[in-house]
């Protein structure tokens, strides 16, 4: 058994696809992604923030909270909210987003689809329970407005 305790992981956490790494397929991720190798597929973390490194060359779809490029991409790119592409990068495809921002020097082919951010869901109440109530009497009778005129009886004289 290892000396080292177990450390959960916490929301700062980031996954490393180093240079000497290639990846083919979908890579989804609920933590902060930082791609310096290379990638053909699609990377999802909605969640998170997905950053494609100086060495990073993508060929996939890319989705996440926030996308930072500063290597090469090609392939589409959404964020619910920002993306950001540095002076070096390269991008070829389309981008819907939030918020962007374009350095100078940074190479863009493709089409900009400016979003509204997704609004924040409110978190819901629970039902509240139900008091008792008191036992149900049986329904009242119907309400006659205009009763039929009742046979008159006959007179005897």
């Amino acid at each position: 058994m290892s000396p080292t305790p177990f450390r959960a992981a916490d929301s700062t956490s980031i996954n490393n696809i180093g240079k000497a790494v290639r990846v083919e397929g979908r890579i989804i991720s609920r933590e902060d992604i930082f791609v310096d190798g290379q990638v053909e597929g699609s990377i999802e973390s909605p969640e998170s923030k997905v950053t494609i490194g100086p060495n990073g060359r993508v060929k996939a779809t890319l989705s996440a909270r926030e996308v930072v490029i500063i290597g090469a991409v090609q392939g589409d790119v959404t964020a619910s909210d920002k993306v950001d592409i540095r002076k070096d990068a390269q991008l070829e495809g389309n981008i819907a987003s939030a918020r962007i921002s374009i350095e100078d020097g940074a190479i863009f082919k493709g089409s900009i689809d400016i979003r509204k951010p997704e609004p924040k869901p409110s978190p819901v109440a629970p039902p509240q329970p139900v008091a008792a109530s008191a036992p149900v009497a049986a329904p009242a009778p119907p309400i006659v407005v205009n009763p039929p005129a009742a046979a008159a009886p006959a007179i005897k004289r």
